[in-house]
């Protein structure tokens, strides 16, 4: 009787136990948190970040601006029809509207005409306009090389920050446990009347003080991880967590500066400025092009009535057309566009004057780079070394503690310089890579870094 009341309570167990795993299942699946690596993160962004799709915008409108300029070497053909009622013609032979004469016309006038007119040389207009067009969609090609590398350096800043918050959140978490334990025995010591209350209340402010840190660093990790979502372009409702499994801290200079520098003169700003310095030597051309003839082809057809060629006029439907070349040149362009064309030489001056100081901004941020990411390599050994020194003095002082050999402020020091030597040490390998990349930026070579990855 006993082994099958056992066996029902089993039985109930059992079905309970599936019932729940049932219910719950489908709520943990729902819950499943996708990880994100950086990898990931940059192709995310160069699918679905809006102001990269923004650029490719920018570039279907230049494209089209170019098919549109094209035109203007197609001749304009147009027709114009006129139909019209007309009084009779009165004929003043005197002076002062006297001696009037009446002539009754034909009451109905109408004409049919179709015009063609065809550029044959307009100084280079046409042409220059269309290098003008076509160069303007290259800048917005580069534009848009630019807006994606500004957008990986953010991705690459925004996850390595997390990432370092991230690690500085598992260290607090650390202290906090090791800051609970030494409470416990600071009470333990206070009760067998070997430490003061003072002692006590100093490891329960650090303790609160570590506690408001785990807080102040898990909100900047939630505001972090918003800001890295709408970088991605991700649903609101979508959990993510960045996966650093794959982070290799690769601390090595791959390049003197003079590699960097020389890739640096082909970088996206000073790419466009040459761009720019072409087009505005483009409209030096147009400009002088004011000092020369135009000249058409012109062609016309009328289909009339009445036949005005007579007087009176014939009451008859006549054709007429015409072909020929049209010359046209402005005298007054000889003295009105020297000015014109004096700013337009010196706005041509002025670009490559931009141009070489957009150089030299280039070169001396990219000299900054460098520097400080050579200072920061320089500084690793330094950092790993303290927390050695860090690690053994906390483990010293511990030892002294318990043994009652020195006070619990030593110990918080201890405490302190370790926790801090902990965060110089990833603080310093995380932002070398990001001191690195951004060097990559400057030199317009970021994108290439990750193009084979």
């Amino acid at each position: 009787m006993f082994s099958i009341l056992v066996f029902r309570y089993r039985l109930k167990c059992f079905i309970s136990c599936s019932l729940l795993f049932l219910f719950i299942s489908p709520v943990v699946n729902a819950q499943e948190i996708k990880k994100i690596s950086l990898l990931d993160a940059l192709q995310l962004a160069s699918k679905q970040n809006r102001s990269i799709v923004k650029s490719d915008l920018e570039i279907g409108i230049k494209e089209e601006f170019v098919k549109d300029v094209k035109k203007q070497r197609l001749p304009d053909v147009a027709i114009n029809g006129i139909y019209s009622r007309t009084t009779s013609l009165t004929e003043f032979k005197g002076p002062f509207l006297s001696d009037r004469a009446i002539r009754h016309l034909k009451p109905e006038i109408y004409s049919l005409s179709t015009v063609i007119k065809s550029p044959i040389y307009i100084g280079g207009k046409i042409k220059n306009d269309i290098q003008i067009a076509k160069i303007s969609t290259e800048i917005a090609a580069v534009v848009k090389e630019q807006v994606e590398s500004d957008i990986q350096l953010d991705v690459i800043s925004t996850y390595y920050g997390i990432y370092k918050m991230l690690k500085l959140h598992s260290i607090f978490l650390e202290n906090i446990s090791e800051a609970k334990t030494r409470l416990k025995e600071i009470r333990s010591f206070q009760s067998h009347g070997t430490v003061t209350k003072n002692e006590v209340i100093r490891a329960e402010l650090l303790l609160s003080d570590r506690e408001l840190n785990v807080m102040t660093n898990s909100n900047n990790i939630k505001i972090a991880m918003h800001n890295f979502k709408t970088l991605l372009q991700l649903p609101e409702e979508m959990e993510f967590s960045i996966d650093t499994t794959a982070i290799n801290f690769d601390l090595k200079v791959k390049d003197p500066y003079a590699t960097y520098y020389a890739r640096a003169l082909y970088n996206e700003d000073i790419r466009m400025s040459d761009k720019f310095s072409t087009i505005k030597k483009l409209e030096l051309k147009n400009t002088r092009s004011n000092y020369y003839p135009s000249i058409y082809f012109f062609a016309n057809y009328n289909l009339r009535f009445p036949n005005f060629m007579f007087f009176p006029p014939d009451p008859y439907l006549y054709s007429i057309g015409q072909v020929g070349i049209e010359l046209n040149y402005n005298l007054s362009s000889l003295f009105k566009n020297t000015n014109k064309v004096h700013i337009a030489e010196k706005e041509v001056s002025l670009q490559k004057m931009n141009t070489q100081i957009l150089k030299e901004r280039v070169g001396d941020e990219l000299f900054k780079n460098h520097v400080e990411y050579q200072e920061i390599l320089d500084k690793s050994n330094v950092v790993d070394k303290a927390l050695v020194l860090a690690n053994e003095n906390y483990r010293i002082v511990k030892v002294k503690y318990i043994n009652q050999l020195v006070l619990s402020t030593e110990m918080i020091d201890a405490d302190n310089e370790l926790l801090l030597a902990k965060y110089n040490k990833i603080s310093n390998r995380i932002d070398a890579m990001v001191k690195y990349y951004e060097m990559l930026h400057t030199a317009g070579a970021l994108g290439a870094e990750f193009e084979n990855k």
